[in-house]
């Protein structure tokens, strides 16, 4: 399908579709120059293809256009979509996913620096990103094989507007449209110019964000060609947590590491050795250690405090281009081709490595074997310290020690992102039915580079650690015992390396489709549309060979390559019972079927079927039945062993919050499962405890059902008096999803083992000797069953013109009645309840409301608005700590002078201009707050100078 081919007249259709859809108002301005005349015809909506009136939808859409995006002062087009209150958050650059603490458990990759849309918050790999109505290549960040499309891929100057379908829809579109689907519309027509240049900061002088768009269109009706084409330039700076009060310790309000969570891994040092746990007082430069250099370690006034060393917001540079190309071939045929191509260069960053070297270290590596010889010239202990790997007894556990001479840990990626579309459509008629076709081909290729400075290559270290004799050529021994600043640049030139990943996506699609008018009904014409889709995936994550080998200090991966192909046929139809009669102004009735052949796991056939009933023009009531599909992604599928370093507890710790000590059972179980029976082992709680994902290749797809139920109430007796648009929109919604792609949660499988003994989750538990955890095994597999429903509302007003203006009033809002996860029930494991919690590990709010609201006067040479965003509190899962309500406030004004024909607009804005911090988080991932759900700390003001619009 060409969605956007059929928009004669861009500012009347955009009018049509925000008065009866929009979710966020446009501000007033001249519609867009175009030598086309004014059409009234049937459109293509987002949720349908068959065209029909934009104001007769049967599916509740929400509509973003360029004025929208342009309101909210943000530079990335994923972090708008984010605030919708159906958004469920998603990547975006506030999250510092550096890869430090590993892959997800879904094995979907790390995608740092990436930005996704979840809706609905059944992740972003269940909804379904299109543009112009056609698939786009997902994205990549050298981390993993994603399984969503990375929107910071797509150039901001070429979207015209988005249309967001919030319900299911394989039937029409295929696979991963569980949640709903994002389709971006690019521009296809415009005349002259149009540009704009803003710059914003933080009140605390960071953050800075530089933003510069230009496109050009020319049309000839002469020769029935039109072209438009547009760059763009974005400069976003980090924001460093140790520049905000809420992130300078790891524990929210703590001063001091005395209140927990700070690391293990000190710059001094900890030595687990010769049954003993030992610090230095003070490094050792320039001469051996003596034992008398060390004392006993304490967790309160030893460890390490890592928080100040990473990003809040991380940095991100991002230019790229397009261009659309339309040319009349006959009266009744067009070639069009769209170009679109992006670059991408952005920054993670992590405190200093935290190297773990011995038995108990967990990195499942030759770190874990490593034996620090008695002849190392730095060794004061006399004796070699022996892993036990050689079959000498191990007489020591672990030693700890926090890399600071190679620097922070930086990743930095370069991703580049380029997707080609040619497509020939067409009408014809057939008889008094007018009939429309189109052919289409995309390939897409996303390209990714990550190089990751200060890791370090566990079989030099081993040499450099080993015996003095053995370590020659450019070996140089290692000194692990001096403390910060005994490791000479000598020593940093043999252990270290630049660790450079890589990974690639390739999407070829080719669709065609017909659709038309079959024979009239009472109602009207009868609609049909069928359709042909053939689609080809490969992608490929190749991770440094050091880190293939098994030869890294930081987080473990491994190598995956595949893909997949699909052939698909759908039909559509659309039956017009009745029109225009009374108590059935309308009445319809709508289907749609898709059949799907995989080669990945076979074949499979969903189906839609939905009515809409307009008892009077007023008032529109609407419902439907879908069913949809998710096929495994080639990650899911392919994917090689990756560790998750995930914040989880172990129940057989003798340490305080463990149950080894007070429960008997426990105690049999964990003693049975290789936790000494002595109680030595004393992991503290609050820990990070690594979990092993892995694809599967017997994965099946995911299926769902949505029922879907709402009204629009538009009255007419409003407009004209006092309003030119109010609408009211209520819609209700009800998904089940089965056969979840997901690993069995770390906790669960911990928890299963230590209360109940079960033997598949015991067996899935690797620990040492010494009852340390080295491994937990979190395949995914076909899991879980996830139930979740709601209520949005929608109230849309634009009021008459007085003044020399109008008034808008746009409200948007979200209930979340429930979000529940299933587990089978061989597990024997209870239904989690998410809504009105903080899942963190890793983080996701489901707050049971949220909402959206703006008011603004809008004039052609000034305006003003206000936007409110109301997110409601939410319990953490520790039972605990609450998470406060919050609410955000942001101002815009603009100016646009008249003797510029108003094409001249000049606009600042404060973002949370009440300088709300978001609510402290006791159990997420990142830096003691939510970022997929809650603003950066600190006001964001910015200007913008803009030509055209």
């Amino acid at each position: 399908m060409r969605e956007i081919r059929v928009w004669k007249n861009v500012g009347v259709a955009t009018a049509a579709l925000a008065a009866g859809l929009a979710a966020i108002p446009a501000q007033a301005q001249s519609a867009p120059q175009t030598d086309e005349p004014a059409v009234t015809e049937d459109i293509v909506v987002t949720g349908s293809r068959i065209r029909r009136n934009p104001l007769d939808q049967d599916k509740p859409v929400v509509m973003v256009d360029e004025a929208a995006i342009a309101r909210t002062g943000l530079s990335s087009v994923a972090d708008v979509l984010q605030r919708l209150p159906s958004a469920g958050g998603g990547l975006n650059t506030k999250v510092n996913n550096a890869g430090n603490i590993g892959g997800p458990p879904d094995g979907t990759g790390v995608s740092s620096g990436s930005a996704e849309i979840d809706l609905r918050y059944l992740a972003a790999k269940r909804t379904l990103v299109l543009v112009d109505g056609l698939r786009f290549v997902n994205g990549s960040a050298a981390g993993g094989i994603p399984a969503s499309v990375d929107l910071n891929a797509l150039p901001t100057s070429m979207i015209e507007r988005i249309e967001v379908l919030q319900s299911g829809a394989s039937p029409l579109y295929g696979t991963d449209a569980v949640a709903g689907v994002i389709n971006i519309i690019t521009k296809q027509s415009q005349q002259g110019l149009r540009a704009s240049a803003q710059f914003g900061t933080y009140r605390a002088g960071d953050g800075h964000t530089q933003n510069y768009e230009a496109s050009y269109g020319i049309q000839s009706l002469d020769t029935g060609s039109s072209l438009v084409f547009g760059g763009y330039y974005t400069k976003q700076e980090g924001v460093s947590t140790a520049d905000r009060d809420i992130s300078q310790f790891p524990t929210p309000g703590a001063t001091s590491c005395a209140a927990g969570g700070c690391s293990s891994a000190t710059p001094n040092g900890r030595y687990d050795v010769l049954g003993q746990s030992l610090t230095l007082a003070t490094p050792v430069i320039g001469r051996r250690p003596v034992l008398a250099d060390y004392r006993n370690y304490s967790s309160a006034t030893d460890s390490f405090n890592f928080a100040p060393f990473n990003y809040l917001l991380t940095p991100s540079e991002r230019y790229g281009g397009f261009f659309n190309f339309k040319q009349e071939l006959a009266e009744n045929v067009n070639l069009r081709a769209k170009l679109v191509a992006n670059h991408r260069h952005s920054t993670t960053e992590a405190a200093f490595l935290p190297l773990f070297v011995g038995p108990d270290a967990g990195n499942g590596n030759l770190l874990d074997t490593i034996s620090i010889d008695a002849t190392n010239p730095f060794n004061p202990f006399g004796v070699t310290l022996s892993s036990g790997a050689g079959g000498t007894p191990a007489n020591y556990s672990t030693v700890r020690r926090r890399f600071v001479e190679a620097g922070q840990r930086v990743f930095t990626q370069d991703v580049d992102t380029m997707s080609a579309t040619v497509t020939l459509d067409g009408s014809f008629d057939v008889g008094s039915h007018k009939w429309y076709w189109d052919i289409n081909g995309v390939y897409g290729i996303n390209d990714a580079h990550q190089v990751f400075t200060g890791n370090v290559n566990a079989a030099n270290l081993a040499r450099a650690l080993g015996p003095v004799a053995a370590c020659t050529g450019a070996c140089v021994p290692f000194n692990i015992f001096g403390g910060a600043g005994s490791v000479t640049q000598a020593m940093l030139d043999y252990v270290t390396f630049d660790e450079r990943d890589k990974s690639k996506q390739r999407l070829w699609d080719f669709t065609a489709n017909v659709s038309g008018e079959l024979f009239d009904l009472p109602g009207g014409a009868v609609g049909v549309a069928v359709g042909y889709e053939h689609r080809d995936q490969y992608a490929s994550y190749d991770p440094d060979p050091i880190i293939v080998a098994g030869l890294g200090a930081d987080v473990p991966t491994s190598p995956a390559r595949g893909g997949f192909n699909v052939d698909e046929f759908y039909g559509e139809i659309r039956i017009p019972l009745f029109a225009g009669k009374p108590f059935f102004h309308l009445l319809e009735l709508d289907g749609a079927v898709r059949h799907s052949n995989y080669s990945s796991f076979g074949s499979n056939t969903t189906f839609t079927a939905s009515g809409l009933w307009k008892p009077v023009p007023d008032l529109l009531f609407r419902g439907g039945y879908a069913e949809s599909l998710r096929a495994p992604s080639i990650g899911e599928l392919y994917a090689g062993p990756s560790r998750f370093d995930a914040t989880i507890d172990d129940p057989c710790t003798s340490a305080a919050g463990g149950s080894f000590q007070t429960n008997p059972t426990v105690r049999a179980n964990c003693i049975a499962n290789g936790v000494p029976a002595s109680g030595s082992y004393a992991e503290p709680t609050g820990g990070q405890l690594g979990v092993f994902s892995q694809g599967n290749t017997t994965l099946l797809p995911e299926t769902a059902e949505t029922w879907t139920a709402g009204g629009v109430y538009s009255p007419s007796w409003a407009t004209g008096s006092f309003a030119s648009a109010l609408n009211l929109e209520v819609n209700w919604y009800s998904i089940k999803l089965t056969n979840a792609i997901d690993s069995v949660p770390a906790t669960l499988t911990l928890s299963r083992c230590a209360f109940n003994a079960d033997p598949v989750s015991c067996a899935a538990i690797t620990r040492t000797g010494s009852g340390t955890i080295a491994s937990i095994n979190a395949r995914l597999l076909n899991l879980n069953a996830i139930e979740t429903s709601g209520i949005d509302w929608t109230v849309n007003f634009r009021s008459t013109e007085f003044g020399g203006g109008t008034v808008g009033l746009a409200v948007n809002a979200a209930h979340l009645i429930k979000y529940n996860i299933v587990p089978p029930s061989d597990l024997n494991a209870p239904t989690q309840e998410y809504a009105g919690t903080e899942r963190g590990s890793p983080d996701q709010a489901y707050p049971k409301f949220k909402l959206n609201g703006t008011i603004d006067w809008s004039a052609r040479s000034y305006g003003i608005s206000f936007t409110g965003r109301y997110i409601a509190a939410v319990d953490e899962r520790d039972g605990v700590h609450r998470m406060g309500n919050v609410f955000y406030g942001d101002v815009q004004l603009y100016l646009s002078p008249g003797w510029m024909d108003n094409r001249l607009r000049l606009t600042a804005g404060v973002n949370n201009v009440f300088d709300r911090d978001p609510p402290q988080c006791f159990t997420c991932d990142s830096a003691n707050f939510d970022p997929t759900t809650y603003d950066l700390p600190g006001q964001f003001g910015y200007v913008r100078l803009s030509y055209g619009f």
